[in-house]
């Protein structure tokens, strides 16, 4: 996998990591937010179709090894339905051809 790439937990499809939505939980407290932090991560694409598989098959909690809150996924939720998550959306062919280019 190429250097800055990252692989969305719901689909498995490799994009750059500025495309995708960054879950952590933050070493030592275990205390799971969204963007900042160290500890162990998780990315989903900026999409409801993957952001729907990832809260229906716990898979954020799955990735990181703890409970994800409700709370964490309505966040997730709204960033979706913004205009600027909308604006920084890499479309799916997009990505396939970066890949295809390195």
């Amino acid at each position: 996998m190429e250097p800055n790439y990252r692989r969305c937990i719901s689909c498995r499809q490799v994009a750059p990591k500025q495309a995708l939505l960054r879950v952590v939980r933050v070493y030592p407290s275990r205390q799971v937010q969204l963007d900042r932090g160290e500890g162990r991560s998780a990315y989903l694409c900026p999409t409801e179709i993957c952001l729907q598989a990832a809260q229906k098959k716990n898979r954020l909690g799955h990735a990181l090894k703890t409970a994800v809150s409700p709370e964490i996924y309505q966040t997730l939720w709204k960033r979706l339905s913004s205009p600027q998550v909308a604006a920084n959306t890499t479309p799916q062919n997009q990505i396939t051809s970066d890949l295809e280019s390195h």
